[in-house]
This record gives structure tokens, sequence and C-alpha cells, in this order.
């Protein structure tokens, strides 16, 4: 199994909660309560957008097709009491 990492831009949502999209990969869209939670379900969202894109035997979008694993520093968030 190739593993990939996939840009995605992270906003509160006004009402409460966060979206997750993604330039790399468009239609992906995913909202949760929590950052945790949305970043968990746009990575289902993404996998079976990439699943479908093969399955049908439509090319990966460009940045995709590319990608290749990196080593980079990311940022998470942890709750505190």
């Amino acid at each position: 199994m190739k593993e990939i990492f996939l840009e995605i831009q992270l906003e509160p949502l006004p009402e409460g909660g966060f979206l997750a999209t993604s330039d790399e990969l468009p239609g992906l869209v995913a909202q949760g309560r929590t950052a945790t939670e949305t970043l968990e379900i746009a990575q289902d969202v993404a996998r079976k957008l990439i699943e479908s894109y093969i399955e049908h035997g439509d090319k990966l979008p460009p940045k995709l097709q590319t990608a290749a694993p990196v080593s980079v520093k990311v940022r998470i968030p942890v709750s505190i009491s």
C-alpha cells in the first residue's frame, strides 16, 4: 500500500465545527465537530475519491500523479483542560 501526503485546508466554521478541503484533490470536502474528527473524515473521503478514480480508469489529479512520500513537519491539535 502506497501512502502519500495530501495538503488539506482546515478552517473553523462560524457556527462551530471545522471544514476541510483540498486543492490537490478536487471534490474533497469534509466537515466535523472537531479538527481531529474533520481530518479523519477528510482522510476517508480522500481514500474513497482516489479509489473511485482508479476503479473507473480515470487519471488522478496532476498533483497526485507525481506524489511521492516525503518527510514533513506537521502541527497537530491537542485538547487540554
